[in-house]
């Protein structure tokens, strides 16, 4: 049996992607300098995600998705990060965090609830960390207290993605504190549900136009119906879908690395100096040719994970190890291509500065560079069974 290579795609592959890049590139990319500068997502943007189909990638049909792959997902999201890593991660959240999770652990009721919503016109946030648990997820202290056929959750989130523009959220909070990590349980919860707010909005570095902010939950009321898996179970669920996230913010990253190597080649093939192009120089010849050989790392690495985990095959090392190689690929590859513009590189007339703002995230969210590489040695030592 003959494989194809990982970075070749299928016909339906390909056409979605161009499809994506081109609507990137015709209706997010002359609104992506304004958003960076306003620190806010345009709302015209929003209702067009959903009509391509880009809102629920692996939702079955039935329930108004596309019914597609997750690597499909992956493709969109790369696709979208070459333009705007921002506009990029609230299609990766939405698909990879929110409606992954509820395909995987819903019960029937709350996916004919929810997922035709994700589909239609609702976005959606995962909402697991706190101000006292980054990195220590299950230290969370969001409460969650049964009364009845309700629970009554308290506590406060942050740090959370598309909050500004959600409806829906998936929200982590211990039932009983005693049982540690045990009692973390997962909520479907409404924006308009009582006791639930949005709260401060983050002024942030990079990613400026993605919305991230505090989540606050004041005697907020979750019907029992809107338990998300089993009670006490909530860590397994956060565990498993960030496993899969962690692969869509690789695929952020990629797209973002690609997107500052294709600026900067179509500027140093133009610009002259000493009588040639600049990309004519073997010193600079080497500089992007160095990129261009990290980019492709980094996207077999991508690629494979995501098929990985479409074919059903064990991917936790494979993900943590493409997260973590391509934060760190966007992030030279945005610094290396800045300096390739020159002096306007450091201006805000061209794009350079941006990405490389919006590269710093990668390193940070969804399980920091430590983590990954704690995540990968773990793995590496059952494999060898070292005890430690």
């Amino acid at each position: 049996m003959t494989h194809p290579a990982l970075t070749q795609l299928s016909e339906e592959e390909r056409f979605f992607r161009d499809s994506v890049l081109d609507f990137a590139k015709k209706r997010v990319a002359p609104r992506a300098h304004a958003m960076d500068e306003a620190g806010a997502m345009d709302k015209d943007l929003i209702p067009p995600l959903f009509e391509l189909g880009l809102m629920g990638v692996e939702v079955p049909e039935e329930h108004g998705g596309a019914g597609a792959s997750f690597f499909n997902a992956i493709l969109a999201v790369e696709a979208l990060a070459v333009v705007d890593p921002s506009v990029s991660v609230l299609v990766d959240v939405q698909n990879t965090l929110v409606a992954n999770a509820f395909l995987r652990w819903a019960t029937d009721d709350q996916k004919s609830r929810y997922l035709p919503r994700l589909c239609r016109d609702w976005v959606g946030s995962y909402a697991l960390s706190e101000a006292g648990s980054g990195s220590d997820a299950f230290a969370l202290a969001a409460r969650a207290e049964k009364r009845g056929d309700r629970y009554i959750l308290n506590g406060r989130k942050l740090w959370i993605t598309n909050a500004a523009e959600s409806s829906l959220f998936l929200v982590f909070a211990n039932v009983d504190p005693s049982k540690g990590y045990k009692g973390i349980t997962a909520f479907a919860v409404e924006r308009d549900f009582p006791g639930f707010s949005v709260g401060k909005k983050e002024n942030k570095l990079g990613i400026r136009a993605s919305s991230t902010c505090e989540l606050i939950l004041e005697d907020c009321e979750v019907r029992e119906d809107n338990v998300v898996g089993e009670v006490g179970k909530g860590y397994k669920i956060a565990i498993e879908t960030l496993n899969e996230g962690r692969i869509g913010i690789g695929a952020q990253m990629l797209g973002l690395a690609e997107g500052a190597l294709d600026q900067a080649m179509r500027y140093i093939g133009e610009r002259k100096q000493f009588g040639q192009s600049i990309a004519s120089f073997q010193g600079v010849q080497f500089q992007y040719a160095r990129v261009a050989m990290e980019i492709e790392a980094a996207r077999l690495m991508v690629y494979n994970a995501a098929r990985l985990k479409d074919a059903g095959q064990p991917f936790l090392k494979e993900a943590a190890m493409a997260k973590l190689f391509a934060s760190e690929v966007a992030e030279r590859a945005a610094s290396q291509c800045l300096e390739l513009f020159g002096g306007v590189g450091f201006t805000k007339e061209y794009p350079a500065e941006k990405l490389y703002r919006d590269a710093k995230i990668g390193k940070i969210y969804e399980g920091t560079s430590n983590m990954q590489l704690s995540t990968i040695a773990k793995l590496l030592q059952a494999e060898y069974g070292i005890k430690g």
